[in-house]
């Protein structure tokens, strides 16, 4: 099983897919949202913690920046109701951090705003994952924690739009129209480049 993977990055598809190129063998990586943000130039060097998920008809990798990242994707995934496609999106849409404290609130509101998740699965989530999930842990931990003040998160995302592609007014448009005040930057960006590919 693949754990951990060293190499250059040589193709992005934003929002979740990637390729790395390790001794000459190129290997495609799903990975959250949150990825992307700080990737570097093509042909340049990355590492990512992999969980290697394999079927009976898909061997499939999943990339994280953080050993914590990736157990919150397995957690995720014992959760009845919880295949690796829901489990992303929920690390797309929010940090570790955010995760744990509406877990800790019980904010199925929240939750609902994931892609794919609805009020049932919500209610599942945060049954199983009470216990599981320790805001202090995951904010020592995890270097999405949302620590900026509300102007940061905006200039965060339209830099990360900008790493991505977009020109820098198309970037700061798309985060005025979109940046609400709950929001966090992976969730503004998401919807962003939701956007721009329904565009």
């Amino acid at each position: 099983m693949i754990g951990r993977l060293q190499g250059s990055l040589v193709h992005t598809e934003p929002p979740s897919h990637l390729i790395i190129d390790v001794n000459g063998v190129g290997y495609e990586v799903e990975a959250p949202t949150s990825v992307f943000f700080e990737l570097p130039e093509l042909n340049q060097q990355i590492t990512l913690v992999i969980h290697h998920l394999v079927r009976e008809d898909a061997s499939i990798l999943y990339g994280f920046r953080s050993f914590a990242q990736r157990d919150l994707f397995r957690t995720l995934l014992k959760v009845n109701g919880i295949g690796a496609k829901s489990a992303l999106a929920i690390l797309s849409t929010m940090s570790s951090a955010e995760f744990a404290q509406v877990i800790q609130e019980q904010n199925v509101t929240a939750i609902v705003k994931v892609p794919g998740i609805g009020k049932k699965t919500a209610q599942r989530l945060i049954i199983e994952m009470k216990d599981k999930v320790d805001v202090t842990t995951m904010d020592a931990g995890d270097p999405n924690q949302p620590q900026a003040s509300r102007f940061g998160i905006q200039a965060e995302a339209e830099s990360a739009l900008q790493a991505l592609g977009f020109k820098p007014q198309e970037a700061a448009q798309m985060v005025k129209q979109v940046a609400k005040d709950d929001m966090s930057v992976e969730a503004i960006i998401r919807i962003c480049l939701q956007l721009k590919g329904a565009g």
